[in-house]
């Protein structure tokens, strides 16, 4: 067997109205002075205002910070510092998706390592202590509860840089289902089909390992039971549950392994043509599903988790895809050329099964955009 490290995974809160206990998973923490990071969306449901009215009958003070933003730059990052410099709080809580978790993320390595984003691309690059992290998902996809890593971009380039370190991995997760249920369907649809990715990608990447391997098959099976209610709006609180967990647990088994090249192409889109996250992943993962297969021993993976839904995972996925609905996104094929160069800077690229350079990245692309105008 080949040698690998397992990271360890928040502690899970999971279940219907379990943001009650919040309160007691920051006692836990010895912490009395918190910063919850959110955005107006989320102020906007009625989730922030809960969070805090259970903080403060428990006695601990709270400030609220609303300015996330989607797809943090490093300057969205630097105002969260600055806005939490003053405060000096003893624990942070990233309440929403997963932007407002990794504009929490983010400002925790700021407040006490300095510098910017950039100085953290990479791994454990972070010399100094972190404050302990809460991350409470509002939404059910990005899995950044459970990873160690603040995904952000560049600014200027827009191009999406992961910071991780193990002191940014979130001590608790909060997983209500409950606080899924305002999410707009088109939101729910993207996220869903990050996580399915997320499933997926960590499943048969090269830095996959028996403890990844254990939860990208539990995520795949949850997601794959929740994913078409979710995506025809006919989810209920079970359903929001399942696929709130799966995400969850994808965003370990990442933590534990890695992506792909389905996310290696993808982010490039969404810098280059601002097209959303979950959209971009959705456009280019049946394609690299179909390139991976043909090493049979991922085709091996993949049967195994065909067997979980009973019949072929390609036609599978590529019907669940089309069950969203997506619309067909305004990219020019001219482009190609650049986004395959841009591709191969992405780190997760590196992991994916079949290598690819430029040429291999080209002609994934070209699969996926010709019917785009």
């Amino acid at each position: 067997m080949t040698p690998f490290d397992a990271r360890p995974s928040p502690r899970l809160v999971f279940g219907p109205g379990r943001l009650a206990e919040l309160p007691d998973c920051v006692a836990v923490l010895g912490a009395k002075n918190v910063l919850l990071v959110t955005d107006p969306g989320i102020v906007a449901a009625g989730h922030v205002a809960r969070a805090t009215a259970l903080l403060e009958a428990a006695g601990i003070a709270v400030t609220v910070y609303q300015g996330s933003h989607v797809n943090p730059t490093e300057s969205d990052i630097e105002a969260c510092r600055s806005f939490a410099a003053d405060l000096r709080p003893d624990a942070l809580i990233g309440l929403g998706g997963g932007s407002s978790m990794d504009t929490a993320k983010g400002c925790n390595f700021l407040l006490h390592n300095g510098g910017r984003m950039s100085d953290y691309r990479g791994y454990g690059l972070a010399k100094q202590a972190m404050l302990p992290f809460i991350a409470i998902p509002t939404t059910a996809g990005t899995g950044s509860e459970c990873q160690s890593y603040a995904v952000v971009s560049q600014d200027g380039s827009h191009e999406k840089m992961a910071c991780g370190d193990p002191k940014a991995l979130a001590r608790v997760a909060i997983l209500d289902p409950e606080l899924t249920l305002s999410q707009p369907r088109s939101v729910a649809t993207l996220t869903a089909l990050d996580a399915l990715s997320h499933a997926l990608e960590s499943a048969v990447c090269t830095k996959r390992n028996p403890v990844s391997s254990a939860y990208s098959g539990e995520a795949f099976r949850l997601i794959a039971s929740a994913i078409r209610p979710v995506l025809d709006g006919s989810a209920d609180l079970d359903t929001r549950g399942r696929m709130l967990l799966g995400a969850a647990l994808a965003g370990s088994a990442i933590e534990n392994s890695m992506l792909g090249a389905a996310h290696a192409t993808a982010n490039p889109l969404t810098a280059r043509f601002d097209l959303a996250h979950g959209h971009a992943v959705a456009l280019m993962l049946p394609h690299v599903v179909r390139l991976n297969a043909t090493v049979p021993a991922i085709a091996a993976i993949y049967d195994k988790l065909s067997s979980q839904i009973g019949v072929p995972l390609l036609p599978w996925l590529e019907e669940t895809i089309a069950l969203a609905q997506l619309p067909l996104p305004a990219i020019d094929p001219a482009a190609i050329p650049e986004l395959a160069e841009a591709a191969t800077h992405q780190w997760t690229g590196r992991f994916n099964p079949v290598p690819l350079d430029t040429a291999g990245f080209a002609q994934l692309y070209t699969a996926a955009i010709p019917s785009c105008p």
